[in-house]
């Protein structure tokens, strides 16, 4: 009797310790979670996936050439574009070597003009030729002035014409650029949405990219507790790792809303009772061992 009464005491002993070390007390001024600024890279043409040279848990750079779309078919539209490019400059006219004939024609005209006048003073021609001379003069320059015009009018249209073949080209041009994938930040890759041969659509996503170094902690305080901090004070993070003594970082109060709001249903202030609160972004070096989703306590004393 003695020894069960031994043991009884002993499994209850044992309950209560790991009772109290179980029990982990916290003591912040705002809870959050960890976040990080996170892209998501989409599709931006239509097509088959035909290479996507990334991994889930992949360190990216910024602007690495990460996979691509087919492109054939917009290529092909290109050349073709090309193409009546060519034949539409073909078509440009050369003014002043289709209209050389006829000046050369006026060009002789004056100069007959010019010795007929002449004739007349000496009487050696009659008014008349004179007067012929120079009708035909007036005759071939308003040909010439109304081909010339044709011409322009033309050539006007034409160069229209390859302004439009221009804009068609750059379109295509930027569409084949949009056939690569590229990574926007530098970064890790958090989730991969899509595979090789798989046929996507514009606004697809690909791969979302998060930067894991820099993040910060989401939380929200009240007026009051507002009133002893600004922006570029160090803060005390704490991360919920589940251990007895977890990480302290140093946070950087980067960001407080310009507007009150209710405080979510999830988020815990050190004053459970506020109703309003203004939300903030404590930004944090991560060291490797932060990771987004996990719960994060600050306090405004970095002592504390």
């Amino acid at each position: 009797m003695y020894m069960k009464s031994i043991h009884l005491f002993i499994v209850i002993l044992s309950i209560l310790t790991f009772v109290s070390c179980g029990k982990r007390e916290r003591k912040f001024d705002a809870c959050g979670q960890v976040e990080a600024t996170e892209v998501t890279v989409s599709a931006e043409n239509n097509g088959k996936i035909l290479w996507l040279g990334i991994e889930e848990g992949d360190v990216l750079n910024k602007a690495q050439w990460v996979g691509c779309i087919d492109s054939l078919p917009i290529f092909l539209q290109k050349k073709e574009l090309e193409e009546r490019l060519v034949g539409a400059k073909a078509k440009i006219i050369d003014i002043d070597r289709q209209l050389s004939p006829q000046i050369a024609s006026l060009e002789n005209l004056k100069k007959d003009f010019e010795r007929y006048n002449t004739l007349l003073l000496k009487n050696a021609a009659t008014q008349k030729q004179v007067d012929d001379i120079e009708s035909q003069l007036k005759v071939t320059r308003r040909n010439i002035d109304a081909q010339k015009q044709t011409y322009e009018n033309n050539n006007e249209n034409i160069k229209k014409e390859i302004d439009v073949y221009g804009v068609q080209i750059a379109q295509k041009n930027d569409q084949l650029a949009k056939c690569r994938i590229y990574s926007p930040i530098t970064g890790t890759v958090l989730s991969k949405y899509v595979e090789e041969g798989e046929t996507v659509t514009t606004g697809k996503p690909i791969f979302k990219i998060a930067d894991l170094n820099d993040i910060y902690v989401r939380v929200y305080f009240t007026t009051l507790q507002l009133s002893d901090v600004k922006l570029g004070d160090k803060l005390d993070v704490m991360i919920e790792d589940g251990t007895d003594n977890p990480r302290h970082y140093e946070g950087v109060l980067r960001w407080i809303s310009g507007e009150a709001e209710f405080t979510p249903k999830n988020i815990q202030t050190k004053d459970e009772q506020a109703d309003m609160v203004y939300a903030a972004k404590v930004a944090v070096k991560n060291d490797g061992f932060m990771r987004i989703g996990m719960y994060a306590y600050v306090n405004l004393n970095p002592q504390k």
